[in-house]
Order: C-alpha cells, then structure tokens, then sequence
C-alpha cells in the first residue's frame, strides 16, 4: 500500500444543501447526498471535502456555527450522517470535512455565556476589549459588506472582535481551554469517521496580536500541536489548509511535516488562470516555480475554483486588470476589491475545448487535485444572487423540472437553481453528458483513471521540459521507475513542438490519454503535434533519466 493515501487522492468539494434533495423540501441533505454516492464514485472520487453541515444561523452559508457536535436539522441528523460515513468507505470514498474554529456565531452558547456573565467559563473564549481598537476599522475581509473588526456588546458593555462579520465573533486560540475545545471537536467526528479536516482560514485562526493571553512568539505552534493531537486520534487523517500566503510563509505551516499535511496551492492557481486567460503557459510556469520546496509527506491541493471569490492577488497590478477586464467585465462580477465571483466555464465562454485543457491541467499538475461540484460538467453562475452564493447553486443531474435536484418549486429552493440561458440545468446536467462520450463529464472521469493508475502525477518530483514555445506548457514528474510527461498548449492553434528530453527517454515514449487521434510520435526527435487547446500525456517506463 502507498504511502500517504492523500498525495493520489482526487478530492470533490460539495455543500450538503446543493447537492441532493431527498425529501422534496427544497434543501439538499444527507440522505440525498448518500443516494449519489455511486455517481460520485463512478466519477472517480476518492475522497469528499463537506462544507460546513452543522446547526446554524446561516448567516454565512454555514461559517457561523452554533453547534459543533451535530447536524444542521435542515440536513438530517447525525444517523443520517453515520449511514453517509459508513456507504462512502462501502465505495473506497473518504470524507473530510470543514473545521471552522476561527470563529463562532455569535448564537453560539460559548458567546452566549461569554457575554452575560463575569463568572462564566466561557468569558475569556473569546477577545474582549473595554475601549475599541484605534485600528478596528482597518483590514476588512470583507471590504463593502463589512465596517468594522470590533463591535460593542451592549449586555457585557465591551467591544468582541470579529475578523469576519459581526455576526462570526472571534475564538481566543491563545486561551488553552479554547485548544482543548478545538481538540474535542476533532475528536468527536474523527471518531464518528472523517478523515480529517479542511481547516478554515488559517492565517486568522493562528492570528494573535489581539489575545492577551497568546504565545505571540510562536503562532504556529499551534498547528503542530493540532497534528500531533490527530495523529495520536486516527494515525492517516489529515489536515487541509486554507492558506492564502506569501511563499515565505509556506515553511512555517508545513513544518517538518509535523504541522499542516496540505494547503490549497494559491499562488499556482491565480498564475494557471492567468495563463488560460492569456494564452500563454509562461506565467502558469513561473507559477510552479514560486512555492517553496516542502517536506516529503506534505503536498499541495491544486484547484481551478473553489466555494468562494477567484482571488488575483499573487498576481501583478497589470495582470489582474487584464484578468477582470476578460472574466469580469462588469462590476456586479466583482467582489472586496480583490476577486471574481463567477464560476470557471462562464469566464471561458463555455468553450469545451479550453475547460477540457483546464480539467487536463488540473489532472496533471504536481499535487493533488480538488474539484468543486458542478465543475465536471461546466456549471454557470447566477450573477444575481448576492456575494459569494452566485457560485453555490444547486447541483444540475438532468433536463427536467428542478434540475434533478428536488421536485419543489423553484422559490422553495434553498437556492434558486440556474434556469436561464447557455449554463441552465435544462442544456448544462450530468444524466446528458454521460450520454456523451465526448462530454467534459465523460473526459474528465477519463482523465481521473488515468490519473489514479500513475502514481507518479501524485507522488512524482517535477520538472520543466523544454519546448521552444511560450504557448505550450511541457512538465515531467519522476517516481521509482516511472516517469510522466504532460504537454498542454494554451494557444488556440496548432502546433509542432520537440521535447527537450534524453534520446533514451523518447524512445520509451508511448500516449496514454490525449484531447485528439495524434499521429505516432517520432521517438528519436521527440517532435509531437498538438492541436489548440490540445493536450497529451505520455509515459515512460524506466524513466527518470
């Protein structure tokens, strides 16, 4: 068995009310969601991310947690949840599920408590300050839908800061009682089955410069004490962090692998898009460059979108005007002065051929790769809802009423699903394109095996192959006696390109999966055709010459 069960896992990142309705009520739940499992399967998952799925205000689609040990009524129960747990490990699928503990609702009976009494357990659970901060009012996550980082409690008559909403008040990580709280949770679900977590917002959970009782000098301690806590819990889970920081910054949450297992890899993402933006595979490849080197038994999670904005902040100020000025043209697509909330196949004008390369990409770039729900069949977005929900409509199974999804009248949806235009459930769902061998959904659950029988693509140490040409991007990855070789153009023409590869390795190359019917290659040059938007991998036994 392989090391590391994570490093060639294919992750799916869904939300229990999007994806299925069992009882016609308009909200997705566990049941439902237990239901699509075989398709789930089918596709090639080995491992699913939940969204936040506990009681709550809902607020803030789930971020704001009232209760940390049960489901969210609207969804099911916690049986129903067991069952879930039990049918995805029948289908080899392990789940993982999102850790919010940077902050609480405001609901939450911690608060509660923290706020009425000064003989509480709970008083010092969160950050408190009699006067508010001179710089309450400075970094805003959510800049025009937020005021302020500090807000009054008239009932304690002190400011609690919310690095988020106000509604989301702020955990006091540096108070141990707090740790072991976190600990706690941890345990209860790994014991009912994860396999780990997805941990939100990192950076402002470890963020200590308001917590009078925190070890300042040592934020990321905390981490490795989290590890080593889960570890000692269920030896193989993992923590997946969400972590958008500067590269300088990486070390410190992985550790030596003894921190974080895996973060989501902003800084290769935003420069990927770019490049499918542009047409030119150079900026995707200086974006390989950028990370850091990281100990063997971490790994980076790579992703086209996620749940929420497409952020251009690792970008350069000229590239993230061209970037809103091709995938956000209009201001309602735009959201906190740094990102797009628009969904990948829309930005691509619904162009088969470039979202079939995105998906290709994807497959093959060193990590492992998390697709968002709806993604393998090219969802839309529905620019009228508000914030960040224009990405988060219900899940598209087939053309009839409902999408599939349930069969309560569209107002009674927990989000109206996209009904209108090129990306509607009735022209965008999964039932047509399995009937489609040529479908992005039928390409992409190709791509996933191939993917899963080479281990090298998950475990493998890359590199850059030559080509010649800023449109094509070549990259290899070397494991044992196995080498890989990914081509993609990003260029809308064709193209001739040569490797630059040893002799001996283009001789031992032969095509495992490809977007066209190539011609065979000419070993001994290494010269290979690739069409517009065209992709090829290959692979080499005995490599890593």
């Amino acid at each position: 068995m392989l090391q590391y069960w994570y490093k060639n896992a294919v992750l799916y990142n869904l939300d229990v009310e999007t994806f299925q309705d069992s009882n016609d009520d308009g909200i997705g739940d566990f049941v439902g969601l237990t239901q699509r499992l075989d398709y789930l399967a089918g596709l090639g998952v080995t491992c699913l991310w939940l969204a936040p799925f506990y009681p709550t205000p809902n607020r803030d689609n789930g971020y704001d947690v009232e209760d940390y040990y049960d489901v969210d009524p609207r969804l099911g129960d916690l049986g129903d949840f067991v069952d879930f747990i039990r049918a995805a490990q029948q289908r080899g699928i392990r789940v993982i599920i999102d850790l919010v503990v940077n902050h609480t609702s405001i609901n939450h009976p911690w608060f509660q408590s923290s706020r009425s009494s000064e003989d509480s357990p709970y008083r010092d659970y969160y950050i408190w300050k009699k006067n508010k901060p001179e710089n309450a009012d400075g970094f805003l996550v959510f800049p025009g839908y937020q005021e302020t980082t500090w807000t009054y409690d008239r009932k304690r008559k002190e400011y609690y800061f919310h690095r988020f909403y106000e509604h989301q008040a702020e955990l006091n990580i540096g108070n141990p009682e707090v740790r072991d709280e976190i600990r706690k949770i941890m345990a209860f679900w790994l014991q009912l089955g994860v396999s780990g977590f997805r941990v939100d917002a990192v950076p402002f959970l470890i963020e200590l410069k308001h917590m009078d009782s925190a070890n300042v000098d040592q934020p990321y301690e905390y981490l490795r004490e989290f590890r080593d806590y889960l570890s000692w819990v269920k030896g193989d889970a993992i923590l997946l962090a969400e972590a958008n920081v500067g590269m300088d910054e990486v070390p410190k949450y992985y550790g030596n692998g003894d921190k974080l297992h895996m973060m989501f890899n902003f800084m290769l993402n935003q420069h990927l898009m770019y490049s499918l933006m542009s047409g030119n595979a150079m900026t995707v490849r200086e974006g390989m460059y950028q990370p850091p080197p990281i100990p063997d038994n971490c790994q980076w999670a790579n992703f086209l979108r996620n749940h929420d904005e497409f952020p251009v902040g690792r970008l350069s100020k000229s590239q993230q005007e061209e970037m809103y000025e091709a995938w956000a043209p209009d201001e309602n697509m735009r959201i906190y002065d740094r990102g797009i909330r628009r969904r990948l196949a829309p930005m691509l004008e619904g162009n088969l051929r470039q979202l079939k390369l995105s998906h290709s990409l994807l497959m093959t770039m060193p990590g492992t790769p998390v697709l968002r729900y709806g993604e393998e069949i090219g969802m839309g977005e529905d620019l009228s809802l508000d914030e960040r929900n224009t990405t988060r409509t219900p899940m598209q199974w087939q053309s009839d009423k409902g999408g599939g999804f349930t069969k309560a009248d569209r107002s009674d949806m927990v989000r109206p699903i996209i009904h209108r235009g090129e990306f509607s459930y009735k022209k965008v769902n999964v039932t047509d394109q399995q009937r489609d061998s040529e479908s992005l959904l039928s390409v992409t659950e190709h791509m996933i095996r191939i993917r899963k029988e080479n281990p090298a693509f998950g475990y493998g140490k890359w590199s850059i192959v030559e080509t010649g040409n800023t449109e094509v991007l070549a990259h290899r990855l070397d494991w044992r006696d196995k080498t890989v070789v990914a081509v993609h153009n990003f260029g809308q023409s064709s193209l001739s390109i040569e490797l630059d590869l040893p002799v001996d390795l283009k001789k031992q190359m032969s095509e495992m999966l490809s977007d066209a019917a190539y011609e065979t290659i000419n070993n001994a040059d290494g010269e290979i055709d690739i069409e517009g938007y065209g992709y090829r991998w290959f692979q080499i036994d005995g490599g890593s010459s």
